[in-house]
């Protein structure tokens, strides 16, 4: 589900889970604990990336949907874990938005350091309120530090899904490249980053970004009672199961869920 590949001091972590990269239990685990041990095992940094035409499609309703409250707990405070692990990696982290990433997957790539995102046919955002749920507040605030509170709440409110060429204009996404060049571009831009002084890099990085480490200092406190709620609420147990009938209609879903 998740492949590591060494480019000298840069951890590459590919994420590999057919079809769609989504995030159940298992794979939300593995890269909360790739991310937070990365740099004791030598990274000088990081690199998310996941196959061509699809970064990560989020969640993964449908293994999600079998879980009761408690193991839905365990599972959110995993992915709460993440975040924290990406927003507060001493190291800095790229991703190379291989394809869409709607959702979790427009999460992961939010509290990285800087996105390359591929051009073309493929859509990024915080789709969530269209299927029933609340995006959390420490992750609307993270979003609100790349674009801004009023062009956040545009795009929360209505749940929009972005081309990249205009995420990259409200500064969603940082660059845009080629699919067949988006990993090679986000590992130029960490390259050139681990060519600067390094403690000096170091130190400055951690007050620029003391904000947003600021956002998950305590992730066991992190809401994620209010999220259950949302999620076992009536209306959004209809709007998913709604959801994953349609997925389980089509013969190859290429489109995330959340």
């Amino acid at each position: 589900m998740l492949e590591t590949i060494h480019h000298d001091g840069i951890h590459e972590l590919r994420l590999a889970r057919p079809p769609v990269n989504a995030l159940d239990p298992a794979l939300a685990r593995q890269l909360r604990e790739a991310v937070e041990s990365a740099p004791a095992r030598g990274a000088r940094a990081l690199l998310l990336s996941g196959q061509p035409g699809m970064f990560s499609a989020g969640l993964d309703v449908p293994a999600l949907l079998t879980l009761d409250r408690g193991a839905f707990r365990v599972f959110w405070a995993d992915f709460f874990g993440l975040c924290a692990a990406l927003a507060r990696s001493p190291v800095p982290v790229a991703a190379a938005i291989t394809g869409h990433s709607p959702a979790g997957g427009a999460v992961l790539a939010i509290l990285c350091d800087y996105r390359v995102m591929a051009a073309g046919e493929y859509r990024i955002g915080l789709n969530e309120v269209q299927v029933g749920l609340l995006v959390p507040e420490c992750i609307q605030a993270a979003f609100r530090r790349l674009v801004g509170a009023r062009q956040a709440e545009r795009l929360l409110v209505t749940g929009a899904m972005l081309e990249p060429q205009a995420a990259h204009a409200i500064g969603f996404v940082d660059e845009l490249a080629g699919p067949d060049e988006v990993v090679g571009r986000a590992r130029d831009w960490l390259d050139a980053l681990l060519q600067l002084p390094p403690h000096a890099v170091a130190a400055t990085r951690r007050l620029a970004r003391a904000d947003l480490a600021g956002l998950f200092a305590e992730p066991e406190k992190l809401p994620i009672e209010d999220f259950l709620d949302g999620w076992f609420a009536p209306e959004t147990q209809a709007v998913l199961h709604g959801l994953v009938a349609r997925l389980k209609s089509k013969s190859a879903p290429t489109r995330p869920a959340m």
